[in-house]
This record gives structure tokens, C-alpha cells and sequence, in this order.
């Protein structure tokens, strides 16, 4: 497989991935301002803070009331993490190589996004949002269904399997950072009460809520959902899974030492994790954050360097599975 196709197939499936989530956040943010009293306000801001795009926000708009982020999140083509762009993104580069992939998957990629581009002109108004958010969601499971039940066993699967489950482990870290970034207001007196519904929004907007009950079989609570969120080998949107799928994904390529190598380290900082302290303070949380996601940085960093372009934009060469015969040849 051409380096190029390798790197558009994985972020063909980063960008998928990343729009699913983000529709997730603002979900779960509009539902849980609507389980908390009126005198504990839900801020819209963290939701710019977790997606990284605080400063392009900040460009366009004063502030950072209910409309404005909404819009920005869903449908602002200059931000390269709403939804729209993010699939706009997705199509474009299944769209240079969909000769390696089944047509249907082609098909559903380009039907979602112009189905969430003829939302965007008309408008994500409060009373369609929630319809909206809920057909960009399942419009991306879809995808994933077809991906996984269509597409043979290779390098191509390989590469969007590696692209979706690194950026889902980023995307579950600053969902898990909505506790440490005070979603809520910061009186403790205040908060207590509703403390329980903020974790159970954490777990939602992951759709774990029930695989939490099944497995934990507790109240929720703050240490247990971040030991499950965080460590839990089992559930698909777990960190320590995220990273034991890409670990797993990179034994199928050659020459993929380094890389391998790095999300080891990345997932042993997860699994050692001192969960107890973690969730008795909101700084250090705040703080292990930021660590992994330079760990996610740097494990991007390190596949692109290996299988992707150089720093002069010329290709590698090709990938191939070691699972069939002969040496890469260059392109």
C-alpha cells in the first residue's frame, strides 16, 4: 500500500472518530444542563477547552454563550474539529483513495456529510439539535459497522483501525478532563448533590453508563468511574483499550518497533496510574491528562514518521502487512 493512501486512510478514520465524540460532548452537555438546577449554570466554555480550540474560537467570538459554541462545534467550516469539517475532512481523503476500500463505505461517508452539511445551512437550532447530534452519531457507527464487517483483512484495515482507536483514547481523556476542568461551578457545597450526575454525564457521553452498571454494580462514584474509564480492559472506549487495540493493530505491520515501543510506555502510564489520587484532586487529574496527550502526540509523531511522508513531503514507499511476502518498494 503507497504511504499516501496509508496516512489518508487514517485520518479518514481519526476524522470520523472525532466527529462521533464531538457530537457526543455536546449531547451530554445540553442533557445534564437540563438535570441541574437553574442556580448551577453548565458552562459551554470547557467544551471549546477539550477540543483545543480555545484560541480559534476566541478569534471569531466574544463569547461563550449556548449559540455561538454550539455553532462552532457543528458547523463552523473554519474550525477544522466541528462536526461539518471534521467529515468534510473524512470524505475528502476517502475520497482520493476509495478505490481500496467497498463502495458502500464510500457511499455512507459522502451520504453523512451531506446530510450534516444540509443541516449546517438550515441552522442546528435548540429544538432539531438533538435529532441532529443523534443521526451524526449513529451515521458514524454505521460507518464503523460497515468498516468492520466489509473490509478485508490488510494493510488498508489496518491503518483505519490504528487511526480510530488513537483518536478515541484522545477523545476519552478529554471527556475523562470534564471533571478536572470544572464542568461545574467550584463550590463544594453546591456541587455534592449533583456530583453523581456529572460522572454519570462522563459515562454517557462515552455510552459506558450501562456497561458500568454491569461491571462495577456501585453507585457512581468518582474513583470508580475513572479506574473504569481509564483501566478497564474490556470496555472499546477505554484508554487502556484504546491503546492495547493500536498496540495490537501495529504487530500486523512491519518495521513498527518504535511505535510499538511508544504506546507501550503510554499505556503502562495508564494501567500503573494511581487512581485514588487522581480523583481527590482535580489538578493532578488535570495534570495526568496533559501528560497522556502528549503521550498520544508523540506516538502520531512517531507512526507518521515511520509509515507516512518525510519532513520534504516525499513518500516513503509503500506498506505492506507482514503477513504477505516481500520487501516494501518505494514509490
Amino acid at each position: 500500500m503507497l504511504s499516501r493512501v496509508a496516512e489518508n486512510l487514517y485520518w479518514m478514520a481519526r476524522y470520523i472518530e472525532r466527529a462521533e465524540d464531538t457530537a457526543r460532548l455536546l449531547s451530554v452537555n445540553s442533557h445534564l444542563m437540563l438535570d441541574l438546577p437553574r442556580h448551577l449554570p453548565l458552562g459551554w466554555a470547557p467544551l471549546i477547552e477539550m477540543t483545543g480550540t480555545l484560541e480559534a474560537f476566541n478569534e471569531r467570538h466574544s463569547s461563550f454563550d449556548e449559540r455561538s459554541v454550539v455553532h462552532f462545534l457543528c458547523a463552523d467550516s473554519q474550525n477544522g474539529s466541528s462536526i461539518l469539517a471534521a467529515l468534510a475532512s473524512a470524505r475528502e481523503n476517502l475520497r482520493t483513495t476509495r478505490d481500496v476500500v467497498p463502495r458502500e463505505i464510500w457511499e455512507e461517508v459522502n451520504q453523512l456529510y451531506l446530510s450534516v452539511a444540509e443541516h449546517a445551512e438550515n441552522g442546528v437550532s435548540p429544538r432539531r439539535r438533538d435529532a441532529f447530534l443523534k443521526s451524526v452519531i449513529r451515521g458514524c457507527q454505521t460507518l464503523t459497522g460497515l468498516i468492520e464487517g466489509t473490509l478485508s483483512y490488510g494493510p488498508a484495515r489496518t491503518f483505519i483501525k490504528l487511526g480510530r482507536h488513537l483518536e478515541r483514547a484522545d477523545m476519552t481523556t478529554r471527556i475523562v478532563d470534564v471533571r478536572s476542568a470544572s464542568l461545574l461551578p467550584q463550590n463544594p457545597e453546591e456541587l455534592l448533590p449533583f456530583e453523581n450526575l456529572q460522572w454519570m454525564s462522563v459515562l454517557k457521553s462515552l455510552t459506558a453508563y450501562q456497561m458500568y452498571r454491569q461491571q462495577v454494580r456501585l453507585r457512581v462514584r468518582g474513583p470508580d468511574v475513572l479506574r473504569f474509564l481509564l483501566q478497564d480492559p474490556n470496555l472499546p472506549r477505554s484508554i487502556a483499550c484504546s491503546l492495547e487495540m493500536v498496540g495490537h493493530e501495529l504487530q500486523l505491520l512491519p518495521r513498527q518497533d518504535r511505535v510499538a515501543a511508544t504506546v507501550s510506555l503510554v499505556r503502562a502510564d495508564v494501567v500503573d496510574a494511581n487512581i485514588q489520587a487522581l480523583a481527590h484532586s482535580p489538578s493532578k487529574l488535570h495534570a495526568f491528562v496533559d501528560e497522556l496527550q502528549i503521550g498520544f502526540a508523540a506516538i502520531h509523531d512517531t507512526l507518521s514518521a515511520t509509515y507516512f511522508v518525510n519532513s520534504d513531503g516525499l513518500p516513503r514507499g509503500q506498506v505492506q502487512s507482514q503477513n504477505h511476502a516481500g520487501e516494501s518498494d518505494n514509490d
